[in-house]
């Protein structure tokens, strides 16, 4: 699986994780209430994504350094380029993970 691929598959699925879990999550003792609290405002959707977007960059680095040390560079440009397009279309992906 291309780091490209790697990315769009960690987004997809935090962007899905709040649908699943204010549907499935019980809270468990000691959990912070805000775990299971939907964002509620385009501008608190936005910011999580975004914080999704950052993390999936720093989980795609970490793959790249496990990568042969001929392929490393690339890996790494791939996943930047990846984080700056996914930036670039946070609203986008916004809408689309929380049609109004």
């Amino acid at each position: 699986m291309t780091t490209h691929n790697t990315l769009l598959s960690v987004l997809f699925a935090c962007s899905l994780a709040p649908l699943a879990l204010a549907q499935t999550a019980m809270p468990q003792p000691g959990d912070p209430q805000r775990w299971y609290q939907e964002d509620s405002t385009a501008q608190a959707q936005l910011r999580t994504l975004r914080k999704e977007i950052a993390a999936a960059l720093a989980e795609a680095k970490k793959a790249c350094r496990l990568e042969p040390s001929a392929t490393q560079a690339t890996c790494l440009k791939d996943a930047q380029d990846t984080y700056r397009q996914d930036m670039a279309n946070a609203e986008k992906l916004r809408v689309a993970a929380h049609p109004q």
